[in-house]
This record gives structure tokens, C-alpha cells and sequence, in this order.
């Protein structure tokens, strides 16, 4: 059996975190959609979206970058991660091979 490696990033609630709309939450809002989408179009990550449950997890993404410090860093790129808004927690994850697209490698 072999198995590939990904890292799943965990957006948890940050020291910012609020609910109340304001336009600056909807700018910060829409500049963190648009680096999700950039992550996707680029393949770095492979999915990603929000959780809408009671707990403290407020959205997840799935790279499929070659290292944990690559995945750390696009997270961390996250307008709303920079804002304090969200905080990341990250995992390496292992599936068996050939369910996902693949991961990528040092040299891509």
C-alpha cells in the first residue's frame, strides 16, 4: 500500500475573530476568498472551504505542497490568518495514493 502526503491546514478562530458585518469584515472577507481561490487555480491546495458548526473551526484547506513549511507558509499568506482574524493549525495527512491529485515535490 502506498500512501501520499498532504498537509490539511485548520482555520480556527483568532483573537479578532467576530461575526458582526462591517464593511472592513467584508473587505477582509472577500480578500480571504480570493487567496483560497488563488490556492486552488494554482493546485497548491486541492480543497478548501468553510466549516459552519458550533465549534471553533472556521474553515479548512488541503495542500498539496512538498513540505510543511510551504503549506505553513501559504497558510499564514491567509489575509484573514494576517488579520488575526483566523489562526492555523496545521496536520500532515496520509491517503492512500492515487485517490487525489497528486503532491507535489521539491522540484515542481
Amino acid at each position: 500500500m502506498e500512501l501520499s502526503q498532504y498537509f490539511i491546514s485548520l482555520l480556527r478562530k483568532g483573537p479578532a475573530y467576530t461575526t458582526q458585518m462591517t464593511p472592513e469584515l467584508e473587505d477582509l472577507q472577500a480578500r480571504h476568498v480570493a487567496h483560497t481561490q488563488r490556492l486552488m487555480e494554482t493546485g497548491a491546495a486541492i480543497a478548501a472551504g468553510p466549516v459552519n458548526d458550533e465549534s471553533d473551526i472556521r474553515g479548512f484547506t488541503i495542500f498539496r505542497t512538498a513540505t510543511l513549511a510551504e503549506a505553513q507558509a501559504l497558510a499564514e499568506a491567509d489575509p484573514g490568518v494576517q488579520a488575526g482574524r483566523f489562526v492555523v493549525e496545521l496536520h500532515r495527512w496520509l491517503t492512500l495514493s492515487g485517490r487525489l491529485p497528486a503532491p507535489t515535490t521539491e522540484a515542481e
